[in-house]
């Protein structure tokens, strides 16, 4: 059974892929409920991918079992998936310079099965999916012809035309600047307060811990710690699975912010608190 609440689980979740010495995931539990933002973390290879994967009944464990709506996850039948959970994936390249309402309508198709047109509802769907993104605007211009940003709220939007119950994303901020990157995680954020279900993989932690409210970091397939921000990203923890040296102090807002150090360094030099706005005269 699942846990009271999650709408995506896992229990002692294990993975080996064929020929592997080492599972790529050992033992994982963990959770996702409607309105709850949790973030995956890990280096590169802690398993964060093969976990999404897993949950949503793409790989078969070897051990344990992955939960979506109090289903298995390995029951449903794709199309039923997709109209419970929206997935943006890590990459996505644009072969086709479809128009972006074109491709915000592509998240119907769950609900309007092969060769169907849309109806007045898929209609409506998409026009809400493009607003809540912010993409309105230009949704007879084509995806080749967006900013990297606009790409990835468009393919949100999409995940959304879905009407889905839950968000994943993987790595959505890959390849944004800082401004795209801040307006996506506040985009989900907004999403998940307004009663999704969101689980995102991350490489920023810094993002993670000022947006999530739980953060699983993974390392070599298990889970290392699992909790509030500022449980999980303690200074020794964080140092320990990247094999790096970091300092974690805290932001205005109580979470906690982690600063790689450079060689030879041992801790933040002392500095007044954060503030907003200018300090000078």
């Amino acid at each position: 059974m699942t846990a009271i609440g999650a709408l995506i689980e896992s229990r002692g979740l294990s993975v080996r892929y064929h020929g592997a010495l080492r599972a790529a995931l050992d033992d994982v539990s963990m959770s996702v409920s409607p309105g709850e933002l949790v973030a995956i973390a890990g280096p590169n290879g802690s398993g964060k991918t093969t976990l999404l994967r897993a949950l949503l009944g793409l790989v078969r464990p070897e051990r344990g079992d992955a939960w979506i709506g109090g289903r298995p996850a390995a029951e449903w039948e794709r199309a039923a998936l997709a109209r419970t959970v929206g997935v943006v994936t890590q990459r996505e390249e644009t072969v086709f310079p479809l128009r972006v309402h074109d491709t915000v309508m592509l998240g119907r198709y769950a609900h309007l099965g092969p060769l169907a047109s849309p109806r007045a509802a898929d209609r409506a769907a998409v026009a809400a999916a493009l607003a809540r993104c912010d993409v309105a605007g230009f949704a007879e211009r084509g995806v080749d012809e967006l900013s990297g940003g606009e790409w990835q709220r468009v393919r949100v939007a999409r995940a959304l035309a879905q009407e889905p119950k839950a968000l994943v994303l993987d790595e959505p901020t890959a390849s944004l600047d800082v401004r795209h990157e801040m307006e996506l995680f506040e985009l989900i954020h907004g999403l998940v307060r307004g009663g999704l279900a969101g689980l995102v993989v991350t490489h920023q932690l810094n993002l993670a811990a000022r947006f999530a409210d739980r953060i699983v970091l993974l390392d070599e397939g298990r889970v290392v710690a699992q909790g509030a921000p500022h449980a999980v990203l303690e200074r020794d923890v964080v140092a320990r699975v990247f094999r790096w040296p970091v300092a974690v102090t805290t932001w205005c807002d109580g979470s906690p912010q982690v600063v790689p150090l450079r060689t030879g360094e041992s801790s933040l030099p002392p500095s007044p608190p954060f503030t907003s706005g200018s300090t000078d005269r």
